[in-house]
């Protein structure tokens, strides 16, 4: 066989990361987009609070962050940091439960073959990040309180990865980003059930179920098609404030809101809101949780804290293992097998880029020490080290291979039709309308005549 040729695929086999079908791949690149901007951004508005927070006027940054404000009789008389936590963060995860729907309804998520690997892969970049949290911790010595995060180094950050992937990856294969989005919806989903499950210390019932009639209006009102932000955005402050006044985080609104939003109608939601969460809520948030101050010896007691090391080794080394392990193990024990235009190499640089742990686990920090703590300020150091320390890593393993696809790309030429189309996305010539088969290109109906 020659040395080129695709691998042969066994019968009935699943491909690992296989190219989407066109219209998935347009859909997925317009998001990543925005999310990539995005990341630029969450990168500098961290900085910016890094920087703040290590100079002669650090005592403003905190003022600013712990300034009150809000109505105290509805209960929320917040600090801005708390607002930009709890506020801005649902608009996040508005459009992260509008993507869990897409996916689940009619994205990779919705074909058990397709969803197996990546669900797997994120379940397991899940467990063990927390399993080596919860073992550096007790060798370590560490009490109850220190065992309390252990879900801080779960989460992966899809905005930062993304921005690392954009500037380090022009040439590495479309598909490497869709699996990462996928992975991400459903780490996401962990995590929101996390928060929802794990850190909620008190439930008010009657708030609880309170929330579920505003939530039911806006579920009838997008179903019906009724988009006005004058009849929506009340809604969806209704029901965000009753959720906060329940106990549970009130991010886990947000995701309600998305989840009964209808596919179509979260289609447009999601063009308007996405920018809005990508460049305005995300950042802002990260603004108020990452300036911690590194100076004065902050940087020395967070590195013998043994939340602080469970974080990074969770990051660092429980992504990779977990997701690249479990990758692995699904395509030697079952048919899925690693698509021919991959190598295991992409798998592992993919699987380090996953480590990138910001918005998430800095909430989740917050919420298992408490909003501005030492330990919590020793944990923000660890994320923030723990996302670098991956960020180099999946950078020196991507660059290798972007420099490969590189290579293929200048010999071979680039291959559009006029329809726009690009072969890969079509069978015998020609893109049609049909039904995705297993391996991503697109059925033919019978009959139809093919370009020559």
């Amino acid at each position: 066989m020659p040395a080129n040729s695709p691998r042969p695929r066994a019968t009935g086999s699943t491909r690992v990361l296989a190219r989407g079908s066109w219209h998935e791949t347009q859909r997925i690149t317009a998001a990543l987009r925005t999310e990539t901007v995005g990341g630029a951004l969450l990168l500098l508005a961290a900085l910016a609070a890094l920087v703040w927070a290590n100079t002669p006027w650090r005592e403003s940054y905190a003022a600013l962050r712990d300034l009150h404000v809000g109505p105290s009789a509805l209960h929320l008389d917040l600090s801005v940091g708390h607002w930009a936590a709890d506020g801005l963060l649902a608009i996040f995860f508005f459009v992260a439960g509008i993507e869990l729907k897409h996916e689940f309804t009619r994205g990779d998520l919705s074909d058990l073959r397709k969803a197996t690997v990546p669900v797997a892969a994120a379940c397991a970049g899940v467990v063990l990040p927390a399993l080596i949290f919860l073992g550096v911790g007790m060798i370590g010595g560490a009490d109850g309180d220190v065992l309390r995060g252990w879900a801080i180094p779960t989460a992966t950050d899809i905005a930062f990865a993304l921005a690392v992937l954009a500037v380090i990856g022009t040439h590495l294969p479309s598909a490497l980003r869709s699996f990462l989005l996928t992975l991400a919806v459903v780490d996401d989903l962990i995590a929101i059930t996390i928060i929802a499950v794990a850190y909620t210390e008190s439930l008010q019932a009657l708030a609880l179920l309170g929330a579920l009639v505003p939530l039911a209006a806006f579920a009838v009102a997008t179903r019906r098609g009724w988009t006005s932000p004058w009849l929506l955005i009340p809604l969806a402050l209704l029901t965000w404030g009753l959720v906060h006044a329940s106990g549970v985080h009130a991010t886990v609104a947000g995701v309600l809101l998305g989840l009964v939003t209808p596919v179509d109608v979260g289609h447009r939601l999601e063009h308007v809101v996405r920018p809005v969460s990508a460049g305005v809520a995300v950042p802002l948030f990260a603004f108020f949780a990452a300036g911690v101050t590194v100076v004065g010896g902050g940087f020395g007691q967070a590195v013998t804290d043994p939340a602080a090391q469970g974080v990074v080794a969770g990051l660092v080394l429980g992504k990779f293992i977990g997701i690249l392990g479990a990758t692995w193990l699904l395509a030697r024990f079952t048919r899925a097998e690693l698509d021919s235009d991959l190598a295991w190499a992409d798998i592992a640089g993919l699987s380090l880029l996953a480590g990138i742990g910001f918005t998430v686990s800095l909430l989740v920090g917050e919420l298992a020490y408490g909003a501005g703590s030492d330990r919590d300020d020793h944990v923000k150091m660890a994320v923030l080290l723990g996302s670098l320390l991956a960020a180099v890593l999946a950078s020196v393993v991507l660059r290798s291979r972007n420099r490969h696809y590189a290579r293929v790309a200048e010999r071979e030429a680039e291959d559009l039709d006029l329809d726009g189309v690009p072969d890969v996305y079509e069978h015998d010539g020609v893109h049609t309308p049909g039904e995705d088969t297993t391996d991503g290109t697109r059925r033919l109906d019978e009959g139809r005549r093919t370009q020559p």
